[in-house]
């Protein structure tokens, strides 16, 4: 099972991370390759542009999402055996992190039928 763990606000802002805060990521992320959980991460420029499409026009706006606070500025896609595991390890995250928020959503590839269909 695939998940995508998305940091949907940006706290470090007001409070950049330290020097022992990055050791224990960068042990965290490290772990986390040598299992072959994490396939990928990266931070996201909280700018981005916006892209609509209705009615067969297609509009472009500044901003990913409506409301100016809503962003997501960092990402890890990981696989897990379950959800539950998945969930562990964002709890590992938030706790060398600190305060936030983020969200977990599975990911769906081809052939891979979404619960409920």
């Amino acid at each position: 099972m695939r998940f995508l763990m998305m940091t949907t606000d940006d706290r470090s802002a007001d409070n950049p991370p330290d020097e022992a805060m990055m050791a224990q990521m960068a042990e965290f992320i490290e772990e986390m390759s040598k299992s072959g959980v994490l396939l990928a991460t990266g931070g996201l420029d909280p700018r981005a542009t916006r892209i609509t499409s209705s009615g067969g026009k297609i509009t472009v706006t500044d901003g990913p999402y409506t409301e100016a606070k809503e962003v997501v500025v960092g990402f890890a896609l990981i696989e897990t055996r379950t959800k539950e595991e998945a969930i562990e390890l964002s709890k590992r995250f938030w706790k060398i992190v600190g305060d936030g928020e983020g969200v977990i959503q599975q990911v769906f590839g081809p052939g891979d039928v979404p619960p409920g269909q």
